[in-house]
């Protein structure tokens, strides 16, 4: 009775073991202190997760099924008010004024999460911060488990404090973005395309050095990649709106 016992033990080890290495969990956290409605946009040829788009309340936190080498992008949108049809807006965020994306992207500004969990060269899992959009709240992306050299992408203070006045967003008298320098000025050079669009000729901006004093672990403009990319293979991430600093 004890081998069988152990025998059972065994199967259920490697049952949870081979379940927990099929595929990726992503676990959204609200810890804000208002109703958030997370975008989810598949990258190219990838499929679009949760139809591209939830509420999360306060406090609440939703688990969702990555598939192996999936690429994408997680934001979150405030504000929002939709009808009984899943249409209606946001006040930053925004995808078209769909509650469900359903492959439409967010309107900046807006921090984004990117990334990719393995290639057809590498196993490796690749995400980031990225403020290239601008910001709308604090967002962090981190590992459950996943070994040494996994990091922590995130920015965690809330730029819209210390948003310059020239890149402000604001509704009701109140910030509630804080726009990155491409989509205040529009030109190629902040953008980093047409000539601009390569790592020697696109340099950060003014702007783009204040983002990057302040959020460290985040992607300031297109081409900062030393300091702001993470590469890991976890089978679970957290990503947390308004982590706790």
């Amino acid at each position: 009775m004890l081998i069988s016992s152990c025998l059972l033990s065994i199967l259920l080890c490697m049952i949870f073991s081979f379940i927990s290495t099929n595929g990726i969990h992503l676990i959204l956290v609200n810890n804000c202190n208002e109703s958030l409605w997370p975008g989810i946009l598949g990258g190219a040829g990838h499929q679009t997760l949760e139809d591209g788009g939830f509420q999360l309340s306060k406090g609440e936190e939703v688990v969702i099924n990555v598939p192996d080498k999936w690429s994408g992008r997680v934001w979150s949108r405030q504000g929002c008010s939709f009808n009984e049809n899943g249409k209606g807006s946001c006040g930053t965020g925004d995808c078209s004024g769909l509650l469900h994306c359903q492959g439409m992207a967010g309107s900046p500004p807006a921090t984004v999460v990117e990334m990719t969990f393995g290639t057809s060269t590498s196993p490796l899992h690749f995400y980031d911060v990225s403020l290239v959009d601008g910001f709308n709240l604090p967002i962090s992306m981190k590992p459950v488990g996943g070994g040494i050299g996994c990091g922590v992408a995130s920015c965690e203070v809330d730029l819209n404090i210390c948003c310059p006045s020239a890149l402000e967003v604001k509704i009701g008298g109140k910030v509630v973005g804080c726009k990155s320098a491409c989509l205040a000025m529009q030109s190629a050079k902040y953008c980093c395309t047409g000539e601009y669009a390569n790592p020697k000729t696109c340099k950060p901006t003014l702007f783009a050095h204040l983002f990057k004093a302040i959020c460290p672990k985040a992607y300031s403009y297109a081409f900062d990649d030393s300091s702001s990319l993470n590469k890991c293979r976890a089978s679970r991430y957290v990503i947390t709106f308004c982590p706790p600093q």
